[in-house]
């Protein structure tokens, strides 16, 4: 890919002409080429002096990305080719450097592409301004307002997808050191659309997707090709998160929305009253009960305020009916103000999150983009006022452009010459003068009483301004547009500085008004929606005006007169934006279309401007940078000032005085033909420099060719010798080596033979000894074998005889003893396969485990029961053989439970899956019972919470029961306080019922001191357990077996009385707690379930 060329000056490779001033001839056919053909190669831009004029590309040019803008940062203005982004750093850079306050003054025709042209002034300088948390937070809420006030503010029309539909000025102020701080928007005027225009705003509360539905929405430019509403839509959202809406915020906006997209679809019927008047009513009200949800409102008051209006003159009140007319206007005029409060709403809630929140003095840089100039077949009181606006703006532009061309002369001590040029001040006046201007007329027709109509209006305009040279009416007493047929008898036409436009008078008295009946003001303010409350204030019947708002007209001019006011206290910068055709489709130029903008724009009177005295102005140091070359004293450093090498340098090139004029700091030329003349010099030197360079490269690459040629072949005769001299040296070596291993070879075989001898010489004599060795030891046994077969034979003869002796003595017994022989070893075998088949048999060695084998034969049936209790003890042996200590304690504890209770306790069956814990309080862990853990100082192996029957009338108390080796203590549950202390030793008996209940007694020995107030009554969960504990320690202890009685009635003592307890069915008041009552000082019944 060829590396990208980089542009030095705006002189350089230029398309066309980059800057209008040095157009040659200048004309406005040439003025229109030269657009042409920089719009055919995708140069949108082009400059007259330092204002900027865009032509919409309507398509996206790869000219915006942040190489682009690090390009042009910090560079001089006509550095590089003409863009936005070096007037965009023009401007921040005379912010930040020289403390100016600036303003960006973005102007042309609706559609020409100002608002995006804002938008990329707002990247640029977010882009190049300082960074950080705060800084970029500041810059994000900035940028991210734009499309929250696009959304509710712009609109599709008939030639503009995206058309501005209010005025916006943005102050973005600064620090010291150029960072943004914040912003305040300016909103002046928002315009609703006239038919033909889109809405952009849709959401789906109480709304369907189909937007042909709603009357406000349901017209052909509803829809905009290529656009993703529903992208739009969140991006929006996510714009307002940003900028600092919260989400009930967010809601309420959208609430509003969609009441008005429903207000557009009430409709409305006559009907006869009794007393002739008509009045209106609505047709369908489900609309209208949607819109009362979404906002809050009682139906029945919207209701009556769409069908009656109050009229209220000192102290009396008059109410009076509404036509289906009236109605209507008052249903339109509803919905526009709710949209246009709520977007004014908007506009103070974003000024409230990126206002600058410190007080220190700031740089402010303003930013316009305001509605352009419109013509449409029907123009109406909108475009009346869109163009009057734009009428401003042309009259300060141009009075901006002179005094900035005529300080600049004085400032560079030239001399000004007066300039011709169009004034727009007479249009202006048309309009806006307190007298006689068309909006003063059409004030005074609103207010004057009597009838007033559009008609009137237009009559009254044609009484006086009649003679004015750029007002046309057929009316008018002007007799040269009587018969003028183009202009209809309802209209009347103004010449403005963009051409001429025809005015429909119906409707302005109206839109001027824009009243809204003070019974829908009362409606809305009585709504439960806040948003809604907030926009009507004046619905508060505590603060009822009756005096007369202000009209449309007066409040726009008002708006505009502060504008132009805040603008002429900046530094200007200007964007002239063009369309270039009206199918909004690229690559198309319409030079019909760009000819009269280019007229309206008044472009060519500002270049004859620039043009009048000196076309071309550059400091000293960038023209001696550029043309340098040209003049041998100049080049290639001048030594001296800048201008007096210029001045040396114009002298050499011989052009001619009056061609040129020395400023203090920049060099004037008249002509562009001088300056292309100077420009063709430049590039013929450039030619020759370049070929200069050619020949002292191509020179010095062939000596550093030779050079490297020269240094090489040392390098290589060098290895080479090298190299041979390691060749001859490593034959040497290896005639060397061979040599040695000839001769290291002939002595190690002259070795080896000798070796091989000896060791042949010492395997010959074993060999000899070993033979003979073998003969002396088969001598021997030969003599040995002889011996012992003798020895055998004699043994064999010998047993034989024996056994014949034995068999002849013992044949006459052999009869007699030979069942009981049998019998026996018929048992050996039997008993053996029993004991094989027991072997393969044999259950698990789990204890539990209850199978056995069947038993194989009758006579062993005690042996078969012996073989199984040793089995089952074995098992049970081995199984005990794995218990650890604490299981061993467990068990004994479990084994000795079950010889008490087994069988006498019905509670018992239920203990005996479940582990005895013992400690269920953790008094050492928690910090409640420190001060009762400080007083135990043995062991504890109960802790348990029981309750404690009263003696007197059996009631329960909590109390914490402990067990240590020694005592039982009873201790308060809430303040672990020590109660009773019992030594185990003055404990004698335990008493229980057999029923299945926790009730036990522990009886105290008599005469001790902890039996004052007699025996204890106790309630437990876990009954089994600490009984069987309280029994195992008291063994352990007193060397005595603990009485355990398990009865339905047994004897306690209380003091000095005996008392039954008894047990008795009953039910339970508290879950499985026994409930005791005292019958009498006797008798104390238990009910147990």
């Amino acid at each position: 890919m060829a590396k990208m060329e980089v542009k030095t000056s705006l002189l350089d490779n230029m398309i066309g002409v980059g800057d209008m001033v040095l157009l040659e001839p200048l004309s406005e056919d040439s003025f229109i080429n030269n657009l042409k053909k920089r719009f055919d190669h995708s140069e949108i831009y082009t400059y007259i002096g330092s204002v900027v004029v865009s032509v919409n590309p309507y398509r996206p040019l790869p000219i915006y990305s942040p190489e682009k803008v690090e390009e042009y940062r910090n560079r001089n203005f006509y550095e590089l080719s003409p863009h936005i982004f070096a007037l965009s750093d023009e401007a921040y850079r005379s912010l930040r450097d020289q403390d100016k306050d600036q303003c960006i003054l973005i102007t042309g025709e609706s559609g020409a592409g100002k608002t995006e042209a804002s938008k990329l002034v707002m990247s640029y300088v977010a882009a190049v301004c300082g960074k950080g948390a705060e800084v970029n937070q500041v810059k994000e809420q900035l940028l991210q307002s734009n499309p929250v006030l696009e959304a509710f503010g712009n609109a599709k029309t008939v030639r503009n997808d995206n058309s501005s539909r209010f005025g916006k000025y943005m102050d973005i102020e600064f620090d010291f050191k150029g960072d943004p701080l914040g912003g305040v928007i300016s909103n002046f005027l928002h315009i609703s659309g006239p038919k033909g225009e889109r809405a952009i705003n849709k959401d789906k509360l109480k709304l369907e997707r189909d937007f042909s539905r709603y009357n406000y929405l349901s017209l052909d430019s509803a829809r905009v090709n290529g656009v993703d509403d529903a992208v739009n839509f969140r991006t929006v959202r996510n714009a307002m998160q940003i900028v600092g809406f919260m989400d009930h915020e967010t809601q309420s906006i959208l609430e509003v929305v969609a009441a008005v997209l429903k207000l557009g679809n009430i409709e409305f019927k006559p009907e006869s009253r009794v007393n002739g008047l008509d009045e209106s009513k609505i047709k369908d009200k489900n609309e209208l009960k949607e819109i009362c949800e979404l906002t809050g409102i009682d139906q029945s008051v919207l209701e009556r305020a769409f069908s009656f209006r109050t009229v209220e003159a000192k102290q009396e009140k008059v109410s009076t009916t509404l036509n289906v007319a009236q109605a209507y206007y008052a249903r339109d005029a509803l919905a526009k103000n709710l949209y246009s409060r709520l977007f004014s709403w908007l506009v103070t809630r974003i000024n409230e999150s990126i206002k600058a929140q410190t007080k220190v003095r700031k740089k402010v840089m303003g930013v316009l983009d305001i509605y352009g100039f419109e013509i449409f077949e029907d123009n109406s009181f909108e475009q009346f006022i869109i163009n009057y606006c734009n009428e401003k703006l042309q009259q300060i532009f141009i009075e901006l452009t002179l005094k900035e061309e005529q300080e600049e002369y004085i400032r560079e001590d030239i001399e000004w010459t007066h300039i011709e040029y169009f004034n727009n001040a007479i249009i202006c006046d048309l309009i806006e003068n307190n007298q006689t201007g068309i909006l003063a007329m059409l004030d005074e027709e609103c207010l004057r009483p009597g009838t007033v109509t559009d008609d009137t209006f237009l009559e009254k305009l044609n009484q006086v301004c009649a003679t004015h040279q750029h007002f046309e009416s057929r009316m008018s007493k002007c007799s040269r547009f009587l018969n003028d047929t183009s202009l209809p008898h309802s209209c009347f036409r103004i010449q403005h500085y963009a051409g001429k436009v025809m005015y429909q008078v119906e409707g302005f008295v109206d839109k001027n008004n824009d009243l809204l009946y003070r019974d829908l003001s009362q409606a809305m303010w009585k709504a439960n929606h806040s948003l809604i409350k907030a926009l009507f204030p004046e619905g508060n019947p505590a603060k009822i005006n009756l005096k007369r708002p202000p009209t449309a007209g007066s409040q726009f001019k008002a708006s505009v007169a502060t504008l132009m006011k805040n603008l002429q206290t900046k530094n200007p910068n200007y964007i002239r934006c063009i369309k270039p055709n009206d199918k909004k489709a690229a690559h198309i130029f319409n030079e019909a279309l760009v000819c009269h903008q280019v007229r309206y724009l008044g472009l060519l009177e500002n270049v004859r401007v620039r043009r009048a005295g000196y076309a071309f102005r550059q400091p000293y140091e960038l023209c001696l940078e550029r043309y340098k070359m040209l003049c041998k004293q100049t080049w290639p450093h001048w030594r001296g000032p800048a201008r007096a090498g210029v001045e040396v340098l114009f002298n050499e090139l011989e052009i001619p005085e009056e061609e040129y004029s020395f400023g203090r700091s920049k060099i004037f030329i008249r002509n562009p033909r001088t300056l292309f003349k100077l420009e063709d010099l430049r590039k013929q030197r450039l030619e020759d420099l370049a070929t200069l360079i050619q020949k002292i490269y191509r020179g010095w690459k062939c000596l550093t060719h030779f050079l490297l040629m020269k240094r090489s072949q040392i390098v290589i005769a060098s290895w080479y010798r090298r190299y041979a001299q390691q060749k001859k040296y490593q034959r040497i070596k290896s005639s060397a080596i061979v040599v040695q291993s000839y001769i290291r070879g002939w002595k190690a075989r002259k070795l080896l033979r000798e070796l091989k001898h000896q060791k042949r010489c010492k395997e010959a004599a074993t060999t000899i000894a070993a033979y003979w060795h073998g003969t002396q030891a088969r001598r021997e046994l030969k003599r040995l074998k002889e011996e012992a077969r003798r020895k055998h034979a004699v043994a064999v003869i010998w047993a034989y005889w024996l056994g014949l002796k034995v068999r002849r003595e013992y044949r006459k017994f052999f009869r007699a003893n030979a069942g009981r022989k049998i019998y026996e070893f018929t048992l050996q075998k039997i008993m053996q396969k029993y004991f094989l088949e027991m072997k393969n048999k044999l259950p698990s060695l789990s204890p539990i485990d209850k199978n056995w084998p069947a038993r194989p034969y009758l006579f062993l049936d005690s042996t078969h029961k012996e073989l199984k209790r040793i089995f089952h003890l074995w098992r049970c042996k081995k199984y005990r053989d794995h218990f650890t200590d604490q299981q061993k304690l467990i068990y004994e504890e479990k084994l000795e439970a079950s010889e008490l209770f087994k069988d006498k306790k019905a509670l018992y069956p239920a203990s005996v899956g479940q582990p005895f814990h013992g400690a269920y309080l953790e008094i050492s862990k928690n910090p409640k019972y420190k001060k009762l853990k400080d007083a135990v100082e043995e062991k504890i192996i109960i802790a348990e919470v029981v309750n404690k029957i009263n003696r007197a009338n059996g009631k329960c108390a909590s109390r914490i029961f402990l067990l240590t080796k020694n005592n039982v203590l009873l201790a308060d549950q809430k303040s672990g306080h020590i109660k009773s202390e019992v030594p185990l030793g003055d404990v004698t008996k335990v008493s229980m019922s057999s029923q299945n209940d926790g009730f036990f007694a522990v009886h105290l020995k008599e005469g001790s001191g902890a039996a004052g107030k007699g025996d204890f009554l106790f309630s437990s969960d876990h009954l089994i357990e600490m009984a069987t504990k309280l029994y195992r320690t008291t063994l352990s202890q007193t060397k005595q077996k603990l009485n355990i009685e398990i009865s339905d009635e047994f004897l306690v003592q209380f003091k000095q009385d005996k008392v039954c307890v008894k047990f008795i069915q009953g039910n339970q008041k508290n879950g499985n707690i026994p409930t005791c009552k005292r019958k009498n000082n006797r008798l104390l019944e238990v009910a147990v379930p």
